[in-house]
């Protein structure tokens, strides 16, 4: 039987291109996010995609949603965590508290629900187990400029990681984290164009193929249980990552 995963942000750019990198190894793909009709298009274009319209911070829908996975598969073998948003660059004197929680319930709160849902089913089902991906990102080691919100829900992300996968270890329930630089996607296309360096400046950075992450993504849920990619790190190999700042 095929596996199954959830994809949440599954619409477009990183989520989206996942999603087809997993249609075409032969996965069940749920797809998750806040617009229904790009989901709904990528259903109706693959019986295998079954489309999610939900809020990842709103944690009855999540629980909806999961649920209707859960009864259409059978099972839920792993979950990709992966919506987010970013807020715009300013210092932190000059971020208005509502961007602040905007980005924290998406970025954070929004994984830790789908993550719970995830887990909760994971535990119950037979055979026991399954694999939690959380989408980081360089920034959940090096910050930007002017990106306190965004910067502290990545760093967070990496101690729910290592939460759920210490909380895993009992139930068969792998977690890991893949920290994405600079993958070419609507969101990123900014960086081609230029974008505020930490000395002041204005300088386009280099970016790579969203292939790339999806291809990692794709490798790290096809392990079995028994090893896990606990970070990977996958970035334009030139983009100021090393030595930033």
């Amino acid at each position: 039987m095929s596996q199954t995963i959830i994809i949440t942000g599954g619409g477009r750019g990183i989520g989206k291109a996942c999603a087809e990198v997993f249609l075409d190894a032969g996965w069940r793909v749920g797809v998750m996010g806040r617009s229904p009709e790009p989901l709904q298009a990528m259903a109706e274009a693959n019986d295998a995609v079954l489309a999610m319209p939900c809020d990842v911070s709103d944690e009855a829908s999540v629980d909806a949603a999961f649920d209707m996975a859960l009864s259409e598969w059978g099972r839920i073998d792993c979950l990709f965590n992966n919506a987010g948003v970013s807020a715009l660059g300013a210092t932190i004197d000059e971020v208005s508290v509502d961007d602040w929680r905007r980005c924290i319930d998406i970025n954070l709160t929004g994984s830790f629900i789908c993550a719970r849902a995830a887990f909760a089913r994971m535990k119950q089902q037979d055979p026991q187990g399954g694999r939690i991906i959380n989408n980081g990102s360089v920034s959940a080691y090096v910050p930007r400029w002017g990106s306190a919100p965004y910067t502290a829900s990545k760093h967070a992300i990496t101690g729910l990681t290592r939460s759920i996968s210490l909380d895993g270890r009992p139930y068969n329930i792998a977690c890991g984290q893949i920290d994405i630089g600079n993958a070419l996607t609507e969101m990123a296309a900014k960086m081609t164009k230029g974008v505020p360096q930490a000395d002041g400046s204005i300088a386009v950075e280099p970016v790579m193929d969203v292939a790339n992450v999806a291809s990692s993504v794709l490798h790290m849920a096809s392990l079995p249980l028994e090893a896990n990619v606990q970070f990977m790190t996958v970035m334009a190999s030139a983009m100021p990552y090393i030595g930033r700042g």
